[in-house]
């Protein structure tokens, strides 16, 4: 689990509700079963407190555990996922835009939302030759590397822009991935030419273009992009697709204002 992560499961401790969160946020983030100990190290709560709460999670399907005593996430949250994802109105009123995106591109296309620091991938779409890469939908990647994430903050007031950078935890994933100067500096640029580009920021050899989604009262704050190899996505290329993006992008706005979108 990356320091950045530890971090922001320590801040949201608050409440009942609050701590059971970050419970199953340190299990599922985990790269494996986890011990007690672990969780304890990481919850930063009383450990009588702590096996009590672990104890419902695992009535009621959430997390659950194994003959060793290591925690894992439970079947009711895969359930609970399923049911979310295929209900999501946002997703469904942007799905023939991103296929329409995808036949036009060739190239992999995500739909992702703004949660705190870090962008949940919503939808993806895989390209005419998939190529591996570490964005799945329900997945979440740092704000500050992705361009869905850069895209989503050049739509947020400048002021709260600063205070959320001011609280990341920047971790290097690659020669190209910002600072703290370099983003805010690259986020002023989004604001005016209306969409972001990833230059192997986040993954080497993978880049994308993006363009920024919201909601008129800013509730929702997400993006969507065009994702590929840098091998056949040069800039030149993604440097083409600006304008369908911004379209795409302006198209789910759009029918996001007056409710267009299929019904389930």
């Amino acid at each position: 689990m990356s320091a950045a992560k530890e971090n922001e499961l320590g801040r949201r401790d608050t409440g009942t509700l609050g701590k059971l969160m970050v419970l199953l946020d340190v299990v599922t983030h985990a790269d494996g079963p986890m011990r007690f100990t672990d969780i304890l190290a990481l919850s930063d709560q009383p450990r009588g407190t702590l096996h009590r709460q672990l104890s419902h999670l695992v009535e009621e399907g959430l997390l659950e555990i194994d003959a060793d005593g290591r925690y894992s996430s439970g079947l009711r949250l895969l359930d609970l996922a399923s049911r979310s994802w295929a209900r999501n109105e946002f997703r469904l009123i942007a799905e023939p835009h991103l296929k329409d995106l995808q036949d036009l591109t060739g190239e992999t296309v995500h739909l992702g939302v703004l949660r705190g620091s870090s962008i949940i991938y919503l939808d993806k779409f895989e390209g005419q030759q998939p190529v591996r890469m570490y964005s799945q939908i329900g997945n979440t990647s740092p704000v500050y590397c992705t361009g869905v994430g850069k895209a989503a903050l050049s739509i947020l007031p400048r002021e709260r822009v600063a205070a959320l950078v001011a609280d990341l935890a920047f971790h290097q994933f690659t020669a190209n991935t910002h600072t703290a100067d370099t983003l805010l500096a690259e986020i002023e640029e989004i604001r005016k030419q209306g969409h972001a580009f990833d230059r192997e920021e986040h993954e080497v050899g993978i880049r994308c273009v993006a363009a920024p989604i919201w909601s008129e009262n800013l509730s929702l704050v997400g993006g969507v992009s065009v994702t590929g190899p840098a091998y056949r996505l040069t800039m030149e290329r993604l440097s083409e697709w600006a304008a369908p993006i911004r379209k795409t992008a302006e198209q789910i706005r759009e029918a996001m204002r007056i409710g267009l979108g299929p019904r389930r």
